[in-house]
């Protein structure tokens, strides 16, 4: 039997496996990877430009695809589009085909592509340096590149009512939910991986639900549920889900008893640099002073202001 490899934070098999199981039914709980895509399409509308060789990772089934054939300026800024998913089953649930790619291995050309987007993929990959330092060689000058992950603030309150009730039970808490990267961790990995004009969004989906085993439900379906490489020393027990269930019902409900949980999709953008793309003036390049500009007078280096 293979050791754990420490420096992996996720199984990837077990991730394409749930995502095998939860392809049939996933539609009943696209909610969120719809609104990355519809997100997605927004953005790309805003920008007067075509994009002739575009590929979709994490395609799902094809709901970026769909989405764009909807938008009619779409259709005419978006040329071939190619879609890849860790997961077969996935696939086989759109009409466009596609091949299956797994993100820590992605077999991409360089200079292939005009633009690459991801909804709801890159917080499962185990090397996220890697993989934009590949999708940055794959883009040819002044491609875009489009990702949409869960960020930091995602399921929050399920996190703290596990680690509680684990923490009262065996005076430890074990991780039961995934780690996510914030905005500004997702702006400099973009930037340490060459991209031009780099910027992180935040929008944040308040989610809610009977009780806590309606979202542990949806979780399941979405093909979301925690899949660490390595795992923890305790199994999650039927009481310290219990448990957790009451603290989430206690400390995160509103007036009619419904809980609450947050998602937070985070929204990455970037361009391969190309000459035509705006830059910073140098340093000294001023043809004004700022306190000129503000009105004010320019106080030197040590002097006090007066008054």
């Amino acid at each position: 039997m293979e050791s754990p490899n420490p420096t992996l934070l996720f199984d990837r098999k077990l991730l394409a496996l749930r995502r095998n199981r939860a392809a049939k039914g996933f539609r009943a709980v696209s909610f969120l990877k719809d609104r990355a895509v519809d997100d997605v399409c927004e953005r790309l509308d805003f920008i007067n430009r075509r994009f002739e060789q575009a590929l979709d990772i994490g395609s799902h089934g094809g709901y970026l695809a769909a989405a764009i054939a909807r938008h009619g300026n779409l259709r005419d800024k978006v040329g071939a589009l190619a879609e890849a998913d860790l997961s077969p089953a996935m696939l086989v649930q759109g009409v466009g085909g596609g091949f299956v790619a797994d993100e820590d291995h992605m077999p991409l050309a360089p200079l292939s592509l005009d633009l690459i987007v991801s909804t709801l993929g890159l917080h499962w990959v185990n090397d996220v340096p890697g993989f934009l330092a590949q999708a940055r060689v794959a883009l040819r000058p002044d491609g875009l590149l489009l990702l949409t992950f869960f960020g930091g603030r995602t399921l929050q309150e399920l996190r703290a009512c596990f680690a509680q009730a684990e923490t009262e039970a065996f005076g430890e808490a074990f991780a039961r939910v995934s780690p996510f990267a914030d905005a500004q961790d997702g702006a400099q990995l973009l930037q340490r991986a060459g991209f031009a004009l780099p910027v992180a969004d935040s929008d944040v989906v308040t989610v809610r639900y009977a009780n806590l085993f309606g979202l542990l439900r949806d979780l399941k379906a979405m093909g979301e549920t925690a899949a660490f490489h390595q795992k923890a020393s305790r199994r999650l027990t039927r009481a310290i889900i219990a448990r957790a269930a009451d603290l989430y019902q206690a400390n995160h409900s509103d007036a009619d008893g419904k809980v609450r949980a947050t998602f937070e999709l985070i929204t990455l953008t970037g361009w391969a640099p190309h000459e035509s793309q705006q830059k910073p003036l140098p340093r000294g390049s001023a043809k004004m002073r700022l306190a000129d500009a503000l009105g004010t007078r320019e106080i030197p280096t040590g002097e006090k202001p007066s008054g």
